[in-house]
């Protein structure tokens, strides 16, 4: 395997999109690191890591403090020695409520996780690879569709996803002559327990509820598989992989 013996953080990797990739890189020979609030979860993830793939350890962390976040770090490179690939897939939004009805602390709960943690976590990535030989390493950030367009009572998950679109290219420039690459994938509905929900119906724009067509949460772990696998002169800045019928094109 060409990854073979190459050391990948994944954050939120208890479920969903996070375990999805956790193992598509662990299967391909990654070794990789898990990182989230729920310890139980992170060991279920470890259990379904496929025979003659790469190492898996899980790390209990909350990636808003800034404590949890460097002791992340440091055990991936107690472990592993090096560090290659991170996700920066952690994250979480707020309730559904009118913004003027969000507390500062569901806001800022949302900021903590979303963005500062990518943050957080970024700066330690970043710390390793410009040191390390061979130097360089890859990050992506989980952007998703809110990105680029808002769901009606999202503003805290909107903004702060907005708001990664510019640390994915300032982490993109920056990192530049460090041998440093940095992307984003924008996912739309992936059936998860989060994502899921879409199924059963959730709020159009135009005020009516609707079911939405939801993806195969695998193809995301295909998606960061294939940029995680791209050589460092070489670099997917921004991905969108999406269920084809879900809403998101025009106006529905």
């Amino acid at each position: 395997m060409a990854s073979q013996g190459k050391v990948a953080v994944v954050t939120g990797g208890g479920s969903g999109i996070g375990r999805a990739s956790a193992l598509a890189l662990q299967a391909d020979g990654w070794h990789v690191v898990i990182a989230g609030r729920r310890k139980e979860e992170l060991d279920k993830t470890v259990a379904m890591a496929k025979a003659g793939g790469g190492k898996m350890l899980a790390v209990h962390a909350d990636v808003g403090k800034p404590e949890d976040v460097k002791v992340l770090f440091a055990e991936t490179k107690k472990a592993f020695g090096r560090l290659d690939f991170l996700f920066n897939n952690a994250g979480f939004g707020a309730p559904a409520v009118p913004m003027e009805d969000l507390t500062y602390q569901q806001w800022q709960s949302v900021v903590d996780a979303n963005l500062t943690g990518s943050f957080l976590c970024a700066q330690e990535a970043i710390k390793i690879m410009k040191s390390q030989t061979p130097k360089g390493g890859r990050i992506i950030n989980n952007g998703s569709i809110s990105a680029h367009t808002p769901r009606p009572n999202s503003a805290p998950y909107t903004a702060t996803k907005h708001a990664i679109t510019g640390l994915t290219k300032c982490i993109a420039l920056d990192g530049r002559k460090h041998d440093i690459a940095c992307g984003q994938l924008d996912i739309g509905n992936a059936d998860t327990a989060l994502g899921g929900r879409m199924k059963a119906g959730v709020m159009q724009a135009h005020g009516v509820v609707a079911p939405e067509p939801v993806m195969d949460v695998e193809h995301c772990g295909s998606a960061i598989r294939y940029m995680a696998s791209l050589p460092l002169d070489t670099n997917v800045l921004f991905m969108q992989i999406k269920a084809t019928k879900m809403p998101f094109e025009g106006r529905g």
